[in-house]
């Protein structure tokens, strides 16, 4: 039998990084959450790497499709990678974490929300992002809180869009509201703003991909006579990207959506804020911090409990990081099945009808 010869001293660590990076991914948020792995992983390299190892990111693009993850996750397996990291999409988040708990390889999810990711409890598996139940509760509130209480819902077929149709349900009706969820297809803008009329809702949620529903649906809504003064709101925070401006301009402000910073960064926020910003060339989402706190975190396990997949497993509820948005500490949540952070800060936030680049915080979570 032969024995795996051992990595050299000065071997890079890698860890395997999923995003969305061509279509029909979304390819902004991959661009975002991978300059936030990049800019930690330099970090890392240049104050010491993983003692004295250089970090190295093995990056595969997933482009949305749960198959294309899976496999990636082989791949990145086989090349015996210390950890995986990243992904957005939530449907293609939990096929990867199925997969690394079946290949024993720890993966610390960057920003899928979708509170399942795992169908059991898994030690493999941890995520910084909030699980979705928490957040859209916390955008229920807020429409409750501007007095909303008729709201319908454009949604395209999608676990993730049902699962966060059924959590805005839950909350809103026991609370006086109605939630419609309107039959049109959300790429027939027409027929849902009829729908819309018909139901006289005075918000209408659009849970749908961008740019395609969403940006024509918007449009549509905004250039209807008979819609004026309805609210648009974009939970899963598709405003958040400025390509959302780029598209719209002022059709795409007062659009509320979720973000995941807290009111104001600390010295180190504002620091990496700064490194983000010079790298991306226009102000990062919260989607590049929750990438830069990725690898922070799994830079802290590997130089704390080294790089054996079990070690760096067991490690999950040990860990105490000082991440761009707070303290990340990992427990077991109930729903979630995996070690969770909880919880990142939430916010709700629009962007200025006065100033579309800018953004309003509205609802402090």
């Amino acid at each position: 039998m032969n024995t795996p010869t051992p990595p050299a001293p000065t071997a890079p660590v890698r860890v395997g990084v999923l995003a969305p990076l061509t279509p029909p991914g979304w390819v902004d948020a991959g661009r975002h959450l991978l300059a936030g792995l990049q800019t930690a992983a330099d970090e890392v390299n240049a104050t010491g790497g993983v003692h004295t190892r250089p970090l190295q990111l093995v990056v595969r693009d997933t482009a949305a499709d749960p198959d294309t993850a899976a496999a990636a996750v082989d791949e990145l397996a086989d090349l015996g990678v210390a950890a995986l990291a990243g992904e957005y999409h939530s449907v293609v988040a939990r096929t990867a974490a199925a997969r690394a708990h079946a290949r024993h390889l720890p993966f610390l999810c960057s920003s899928a929300v979708l509170d399942a990711l795992t169908d059991e409890p898994s030690p493999w598996v941890a995520r910084l992002a909030p699980a979705q139940s928490h957040g859209w509760r916390i955008y229920a509130d807020h429409l409750l809180a501007q007095g909303h209480r008729r709201i319908a819902v454009a949604a395209q077929p999608s676990p993730y869009w049902q699962a966060g149709t059924r959590i805005l349900a839950d909350h809103l009706t026991p609370r006086g509201a109605t939630l419609t969820t309107l039959d049109q297809d959300p790429h027939d803008p027409a027929a849902v703003c009829d729908a819309l009329a018909h139901h006289r809702a005075t918000a209408l949620l659009v849970l749908a991909a961008h740019p395609e529903p969403a940006v024509p649906l918007v449009t549509a809504v905004r250039r209807d006579p008979r819609l004026t003064g309805v609210l648009i709101g974009a939970p899963a925070g598709q405003p958040e990207l400025p390509s959302w401006a780029q598209r719209l301009g002022e059709d795409g402000a007062a659009v509320p959506f979720l973000r995941y910073r807290p009111p104001a960064l600390d010295p180190h926020g504002t620091r990496v804020e700064a490194a983000l910003r010079e790298r991306l060339g226009q102000d990062p989402s919260f989607v590049a911090f929750e990438g830069h706190d990725t690898i922070t975190v799994l830079a802290q396990a590997l130089r704390e409990h080294g790089t054996d997949p079990a070690a760096l497993a067991a490690a999950w509820p040990h860990l105490d990081v000082e991440g761009t948005r707070g303290r990340i500490r990992f427990t077991r949540t109930l729903g979630t099945g995996v070690w969770q952070w909880a919880w990142a800060p939430v916010q709700v936030v629009d962007r200025d009808p006065g100033e579309p680049a800018r953004l309003r915080v509205l609802h402090q979570g």
